[in-house]
């Protein structure tokens, strides 16, 4: 089967030994990510819809490398530190996904790796065709 490895550039990746994306056969799995900047702080602190906003930049940006797009995921999931903030997150979830409806789900935690990130997102994509 194929299998390709999509990186962010990210320093981590190697340390702790992950993919911004993997693609395996026609699915595509997009790590946790989160709207830190290139020195690892986090960008648009305190605004969690900025937040989602960048990270589904990032998704798109993962998931073009890896032969798809936006329109084939299938899932997303929400790690939150506040679920208070639900709307917020919801209301930029919608303005990307709006027509594409994938499942998704959002789970509160009790904190990211840094106290400024306010959510981290993965997603799951199917494209139509194994790349060979």
């Amino acid at each position: 089967m194929f299998k390709q490895l999509v990186s962010s550039g990210s320093p981590w990746e190697p340390v702790v030994g992950y993919s911004r994306a993997v693609r395996a056969g026609n699915l595509i799995f997009v790590a946790g990510t989160t709207a830190s900047g290139p020195d690892g702080s986090a960008l648009f602190p305190g605004d969690v819809y900025a937040q989602a906003r960048e990270v589904y930049k990032r998704i798109g940006a993962a998931l073009q490398a890896a032969g798809a797009t936006l329109q084939d995921v299938t899932m997303t999931r929400h790690y939150v530190v506040d679920i208070s903030q639900w709307e917020d997150i919801g209301r930029a979830h919608g303005e990307v996904f709006g027509e594409i409806r994938p499942v998704t789900s959002m789970v509160e935690v009790k904190r990211l790796i840094d106290p400024a990130l306010l959510v981290e997102i993965e997603a799951i994509a199917v494209v139509s065709s194994e790349k060979e």
